[in-house]
């Protein structure tokens, strides 16, 4: 049984590269060299290929993570370009209430429980996203034109 799949490989890769590296018809053929001997020159055909419509990129992941009433690592800072779509995922050990000022988004978080708030960067400018009841500010988020 293994003996006839490595025939059946070997003759698949067989045909494969003699389709590929067989001359062609309308193969260009060099010009005679000055000593009076033909040269010729293979140059392999373009294949036609249909290009599919790229899809547009996916959201911008904007992670945060809270312990201990802290931002770990710093207050996070993102850069958007006007247009970008964007998701902001905060975790954090304590129950609060992400709030992205300037969008007034708002998402709940709870520990298990990480706030994703979706948005699309229409507005210029610098915003402040924060846990609302703590007061405390968790992103630094500058939008450009």
């Amino acid at each position: 049984m293994r003996r006839a799949a490595l025939i059946v490989v070997a003759a698949i890769a067989a045909v494969l590269l003699f389709v590929g590296l067989r001359p062609h018809d309308d193969d260009e053929h060099a010009a005679r060299t000055p000593t009076g001997t033909t040269q010729t020159t293979t140059v392999p055909r373009a294949r036609a290929t249909t290009t599919q419509p790229q899809p547009p990129p996916g959201p911008t992941v904007i992670g945060v993570s809270v312990r201990r009433g802290r931002v770990a690592g710093g207050l996070k800072r993102a850069t958007l370009e006007r247009g970008d779509r964007a998701v902001l995922v905060v975790r954090a050990d304590v129950s609060d209430h992400v709030h992205l000022h300037g969008y007034d988004r708002f998402a709940d978080v709870a520990p298990g429980r990480p706030a994703r708030l979706r948005f699309r960067a229409t507005i210029p400018g610098r915003f402040e996203a924060e846990l609302e009841d703590a007061g405390l500010p968790i992103l630094d988020l500058e939008v450009r034109p």
